[in-house]
């Protein structure tokens, strides 16, 4: 699954959107203090409210929000499902063929009864399922077509699970304008956090435009923090790696290989060639990563000294205990075009872009180590243009 299959999902979620239909929603109300249901309620998803509506779509546009590998995660189901009561992946595979209600609300509730074991809620927690199908072309009619009508769409069937915690609503003094008075105004119906879920799931996940239902799209509230026992112990898919994690590894294989410092200009390098990298696999459906030769091509084009094959594949073994890791190029790489990339100092915290790294320069001046930054234009602070000074 790639950032345009995802793009093209969230777009969808609008009211009164052509290309996509929802039919049921299913809610269940959790007790943080037993983990017990206290309620749940299944309607189609034409009988709310619109402004019901319209708060659900917010949240299912929000929880398919993110980056891959930082929020949004494609995971494997597990291969080994003998010991596992009730597996995901069967479970959500017969939600999304069953043309039932009933059977398809049955269901989701063995899933909630999965999130349930072994877990004790913070707060009061909304488990909310959706079941709908989303439309996308299978192909494009061209300018000189006289064909006439819609392009051929292909329909795609989903379930969505968005779980939302709860909030106690203010204590507040509110003005009567009928009885014109001040009253204390106490309500004690908790809000639902539908603008920020916790986490969540899309599936079946999509591959080359088609779904695929040996993967699941996971979706996590917070950058960089999936939640292992959902991943595990609900969805029962194989563990991942975030982005975050996937630069650490790539960070310590380069220390393994050129020693701890490097200048700002190889840096830059090593970032342009992994840009060079990423763009030239732009169009294709898997994500393009960096073995320990490519690594090994990487660092030697970029002025990186006495790098050899052999002392990468070493690297590799040191840092992950596997020689054929494959390192997701995109986790690796800031985000090239804005400023990604802090230099923090006692004195100040400098933003940089990767591709814009190689005019800053750390040097010795006078026995002092500065930071050097080449500039096209004069520097204003405060509205104050600086003199410029020749050392």
């Amino acid at each position: 699954m790639i950032k345009k299959e995802i793009a093209h999902i969230r777009k969808q979620f609008k009211l009164d959107h052509e290309m996509l239909k929802l039919y049921d929603i299913l809610n269940v109300y959790i007790m943080k203090d037993s983990s017990e249901i206290y309620h749940f309620e299944r309607q189609p998803f034409a009988m709310l409210d619109r402004e019901k509506q319209e708060l659900y779509m917010g949240n299912f546009k929000k929880l398919l929000t993110g980056e891959l590998d930082q929020k949004l995660f494609e995971l494997k189901f597990q291969e080994a499902e003998e010991d596992v009561k009730d597996p995901s992946r069967v479970l959500l595979h017969q939600g999304l063929v069953t043309g039932d209600p009933d059977e398809w609300h049955d269901l989701m509730m063995l899933l909630v009864d999965k999130m349930l074991a072994d877990t004790r809620y913070a707060k009061d927690m909304v488990v909310t399922f959706v079941r709908g199908q989303y439309f996308r072309p299978t192909k494009k009619r061209s300018e000189e077509s006289e064909e006439s009508g819609k392009d051929e769409v292909f329909a795609n069937p989903f379930i969505l699970c968005s779980v939302n915690s709860t909030e106690e609503q203010r204590k507040s003094l509110m003005f009567d304008y009928v009885e014109r008075e001040f009253k204390y105004n106490v309500i004690v119906d908790p809000i639902i956090k539908l603008s920020a879920p916790e986490q969540g799931f899309f599936y079946p996940s999509v591959t080359d435009g088609y779904s695929d239902v040996n993967r699941v799209l996971y979706c996590s509230g917070r950058a960089n923090e999936p939640n292992p026992h959902f991943i595990d112990q609900i969805l029962n898919a194989e563990k991942t790696v975030t982005a975050q994690e996937e630069r650490t590894i790539f960070e310590e294989i380069v220390k393994e290989v050129a020693g701890d410092q490097l200048d700002a200009a190889t840096i830059a390098q090593v970032y342009e060639e992994i840009h060079q990298v990423i763009e030239s696999h732009e169009n294709e459906e898997e994500p393009p990563t960096l073995d320990f030769k490519e690594v090994e091509r990487v660092l030697s084009v970029s002025g990186v000294e006495n790098v050899t094959e052999e002392k990468v594949e070493q690297a590799f073994r040191t840092v992950v205990d596997d020689r054929n890791y494959e390192i997701k190029a995109n986790s690796v790489l800031p985000k090239f075009t804005s400023k990604s990339i802090k230099i923090n100092t006692k004195v100040a915290t400098i933003s940089v872009s990767p591709q814009d790294l190689k005019y800053v320069k750390q040097v010795n001046y006078q026995g002092k180590r500065c930071i050097l930054i080449e500039i096209d234009e004069d520097a204003v602070i405060e509205g104050f243009t600086l003199n410029t000074e020749t050392l």
